[in-house]
C-alpha cells in the first residue's frame, strides 16, 4: 500500500448510525474532508520572522540531546555537537534538507480496514483523551485511574463514530504494574476496538510490544505491517530544548517499523516557553523541526506529524491553562507553520476546568475551533480532556463527542445551491403568514434535512421538567452508563485473539525475569 495518498472529494451524509443496543443517533463514521480554506492569521513576513527565528535557535542556541547515538549521527551529517554539554546545533540548510524527505500525506490502517485514515491534506481526524492518571464521573466522583476504568473508555471511543483513533493509553491504570501495562492497555485496546491507536513512546521495547502486537491482530508479518502502517505514536520535547533518550528511541523505534510519530513541543508560554507568543513558536518550530529532522537522519520518508501544543499558563499561579484566545491563536499559526514544511499537523482540543460544566465546554470550544480552522490532521485530546489533563471524564466524552458531531457536520459540508434547494415552488404554495410543515419539499427532507443531536434536549420547558428536568452532564452519565452496559467488541479472529494473548505472557515473564535479575 502507498504511503502516498490522494485527496477525495468524499463527503459524508447525515444519517443515523446504531452502534448499541440502545441506540443512539449519531453521524455515521468517516473522515472528514473540508473544502473549507484553513484560516492563516499571519502574513507571510510574519510566517518569515517566526522561521528565521526558530533556524536562529537550532544554530546558536541548539538542542540538548541525551542519546548517544542521536549526537553521533547530527555530528555526521555536519552538526556542532558539544560532547561535553550535549547541545547540538545545526545549520538551516541542512535541517531544512533533512525534513524535506519526510511524505506529506500517509495512510493508516488498523485490524478493520474499513477505519482506515488518510493523514494530512484536506483530512481531519479526532482522538480519545490520552495519558491521564485520574478519572471523574458524576456517579463515583475524582478517583484515581484503574484498568477497568481505561476498559470503559476505550469501549465509549470505539461506540463513537466521531473518535477516529486512541491516543497512547487513554487512562494509566494504576492497579497495573507500571512495566507491564502496557502490554495490558494493547490488549484490552484491540480487543475492545478496531480503530487507530497510538503506542507508548517510552524506549523502544513498548514500540515493539504495540508493533508485534498489531502485527497479530492483523494477521501480518512485521514487513507487510511496515508496508501497511497502522501505528502512532506521540513524543513530547522536554521543552525547553531538551530531547530525551526514552522520546528518541521510541521516535527512532517507530520509524525503524514502519510507523508514524507525532513531534510535539510542550511549549507553555511563561513557564518552558518565553511568554510571547512569537517567541514561544519560534520555540516550538525549532523543537519540532529538530526532532523530525533526528527521525528523517535515520530513516528517510519515515512518517511524521509536526505536532502543536502552545498554550499558557496563568501568571498568577503557575498552572497550565488550555482554550485561552492564545491557545486558539497558536493552535492556527502552528498550522501555517505545518503547511510551510508540508508535513501533516496536529493540534489538541483541550480545557483546564475542573469538572465537566460550562468553563470546560466554552475552553473545548476555543481549541477545537481553532484546531480546526487551523486545519489540523490530528485533534488529540478530542474527546474526555479535564484539569490540564490530569483527568479523563466520563460525561466529558459524551459532552465531547457531541461538540465534535457539530464540528464534522460544519466542516465536511458546504451549503449546496441550486433550483431545488431554493425550493420557489414551495416557497409560492404557502400563502402568507402559513407555515411549511406540510409542504410536499419538507415531507421529502425532513428526517434528514437538519443534524441530529446525542446530547442536546429541544424540548419544550413543559416537556423538559416533567422528563426530570435533567441537564446536559446529567444526560451524559445516562448515555455513556448505556453504551458501556450494552457494547459488544467488534469481531476478531480467534487464532488472533490467542496469539496475541501468548504473546503478552510470554513478554510478562520475559520483563519479570529481567526485573528480577
Amino acid at each position: 500500500m502507498s504511503r502516498q495518498t490522494k485527496r477525495t472529494s468524499r463527503r459524508r451524509k447525515v444519517r443515523t448510525s446504531r452502534s448499541s443496543k440502545k441506540a443512539f443517533p449519531q453521524l455515521p463514521w468517516a473522515e472528514i474532508h473540508t473544502s473549507y480554506s484553513a484560516l492563516e492569521p499571519l502574513e507571510d513576513k510574519d510566517l518569515d520572522l517566526i522561521h528565521d527565528a526558530s533556524m536562529t535557535i537550532l544554530e546558536q542556541h541548539g538542542i540538548e540531546v541525551l542519546s548517544q547515538q542521536v549526537k553521533e549521527r547530527f555530528e555526521e551529517v555536519g552538526a556542532n555537537v558539544n560532547w561535553s554539554s550535549g547541545i547540538v546545533r545545526i545549520d538551516r540548510d541542512k535541517i531544512l534538507e533533512i525534513i524535506d524527505s519526510a511524505p506529506s500525506s500517509f495512510t493508516l490502517t488498523p485490524r478493520n480496514p474499513n477505519r482506515q485514515l488518510e493523514i494530512g491534506g484536506d483530512q481531519i481526524h479526532f482522538g480519545m483523551v490520552s495519558g491521564p492518571p485520574n478519572v471523574h464521573d458524576f456517579i463515583r466522583g475524582r478517583r484515581p485511574a484503574n484498568f477497568k476504568d481505561y476498559q470503559s473508555l476505550v469501549k465509549l471511543g470505539q461506540a463513537f463514530n466521531a473518535i477516529h483513533f486512541f491516543g497512547n493509553q487513554t487512562i494509566a491504570p494504576i492497579d497495573l504494574h507500571p512495566n507491564t501495562r502496557h502490554l495490558d492497555t494493547y490488549r484490552s485496546t484491540l480487543m475492545l476496538s478496531d480503530k487507530v491507536f497510538a503506542a507508548v513512546p517510552l524506549g523502544r521495547d513498548r514500540i515493539r510490544d504495540a508493533v508485534e502486537m498489531v502485527a497479530l491482530a492483523r494477521g501480518l508479518s512485521l514487513k507487510e505491517l511496515a508496508l501497511s502502517p497502522s501505528l502512532l505514536g506521540n513524543i513530547n520535547i522536554n521543552s525547553p530544548r531538551k530531547l530525551d533518550e526514552a522520546m528518541s528511541d521510541a521516535a527512532l523505534a517507530l520509524a525503524e517499523y514502519g510507523q508514524a510519530t507525532i513531534v510535539t513541543p510542550f511549549t507553555l508560554m511563561g513557564a518552558m516557553a518565553p511568554v510571547t507568543l512569537g517567541a514561544a513558536l519560534a520555540q516550538q518550530n525549532a523543537e519540532a523541526l529538530f526532532s523530525i529532522a533526528m527521525i528523517q537522519l535515520f530513516f528517510p520518508g519515515s512518517l511524521v506529524v509536526y505536532g502543536g501544543f502552545t498554550s499558557n499558563v496563568d501568571m498568577r499561579s503557575g498552572a497550565p491553562t488550555f482554550g485561552t484566545p492564545e491557545n486558539g491563536k497558536a493552535n492556527l499559526v502552528g498550522g501555517q507553520l505545518a503547511r510551510r514544511y508540508g508535513i501533516p499537523y496536529r493540534s489538541s482540543g483541550c480545557n483546564a476546568s475542573n469538572i465537566a460544566d460550562a468553563q470546560a465546554v466554552y475552553e473545548t470550544q476555543m481549541s477545537c475551533w481553532s484546531a480546526m480552522l487551523g486545519r489540523a490532521n490530528l485533534l488529540y485530546h478530542a474527546a474526555g480532556w479535564l484539569e490540564g489533563g490530569l483527568v479523563a471524564s466520563f460525561e466529558k466524552v459524551v459532552i465531547d463527542v457531541e461538540i465534535l458531531q457539530h464540528m464534522s457536520s460544519f466542516f465536511s459540508t458546504t451549503p449546496t445551491i441550486n433550483q431545488e434547494e431554493l425550493a420557489l415552488d414551495s416557497i409560492g404554495s404557502v400563502v402568507p403568514g402559513g407555515h411549511f410543515f406540510g409542504t410536499k419539499h419538507t415531507l421529502e427532507r425532513y428526517e434528514t434535512a437538519f443534524y441530529n443531536p446525542i446530547l442536546s434536549d429541544w424540548q419544550n420547558n413543559e416537556s423538559w421538567a416533567e422528563s426530570g428536568s435533567r441537564d446536559a452532564t446529567r444526560r451524559a452519565t445516562d448515555i455513556w452508563q448505556s453504551i458501556i452496559e450494552d457494547f459488544e467488541a467488534p469481531e476478531l479472529d480467534q487464532g488472533r485473539q490467542d496469539a496475541i494473548n501468548e504473546y503478552v505472557d510470554a513478554r510478562k515473564q520475559e520483563i519479570q525475569s529481567n526485573n528480577d535479575s
